[in-house]
């Protein structure tokens, strides 16, 4: 069975943003942040190029200034990339060399991706491939807090509508182990004795990772 089989909640980002080249940097950095929230860092570079080739076209093809939205999702040992725009016109990769201006991003996903494809949607399109995750495969414990961690966030009535930055992810994460000493303290238990078995338990994993 794949370590991603039993992800629960789901974990998906949807990111809305204007095809424009000042958007991409920020888009590069969204995507960096999201999958290191994941636990997925170690495929943060193919995602960045992929999605970077893909807006880059929707810029040329489409039109600067065009809205378009990129969806993330880890999906068993692959993490599920789409970008959707408002045109129906189907992307062919071009047959000549792969250095040609034209059909360069399609080149690239094929390439870099497991599979790829369009979608037509009601709106537009959708160009989707699938990296895979087997390089981060070793962090599972990271993804189960990940998805932990976008719970907690849920309840706690934090917003989902943006990407949050380190800074918030570390804060959220601080108060949601507190709230659990709280429950340990109240059904009992000890949190400085956990909290010591917790800090060995991990030191010994990262030390054997």
């Amino acid at each position: 069975m794949s370590r991603y089989d039993n992800f629960e909640p789901r974990l998906r980002c949807v990111m809305p943003f204007e095809a424009v080249p000042a958007e991409l940097s920020l888009l590069r950095q969204r995507i960096r942040c999201m999958l290191g929230h994941w636990g997925v860092s170690a495929v943060a570079e193919e995602a960045e190029l992929v999605v970077t080739e893909l807006a880059t076209n929707v810029i040329k093809h489409v039109g600067e200034g065009a809205a378009a939205t990129l969806v993330l999702e880890p999906r068993q040992d692959r993490l599920r990339v789409e970008l959707h725009d408002k045109s129906h016109t189907v992307p062919t990769r071009n047959s000549g060399s792969c250095d040609a201006e034209c059909g360069r991003g399609l080149h690239l996903l094929s390439a870099m991706s497991l599979e790829w494809g369009t979608l037509l949607t009601a709106s537009g399109k959708a160009v989707w491939c699938e990296i895979s995750l087997e390089p981060a495969r070793h962090c599972m414990r990271v993804q189960r807090a990940a998805a932990l961690l976008d719970e907690y966030r849920r309840v706690v009535g934090a917003s989902s509508s943006t990407v949050p930055t380190r800074a918030v992810l570390e804060e959220s994460a601080t108060d949601a182990i507190t709230d659990l000493l709280h429950w340990l303290a109240a059904q009992g238990g000890d949190p400085d004795e956990a909290l010591d078995r917790a800090q060995i338990r991990y030191e010994a994993e990262a030390e054997a990772a």
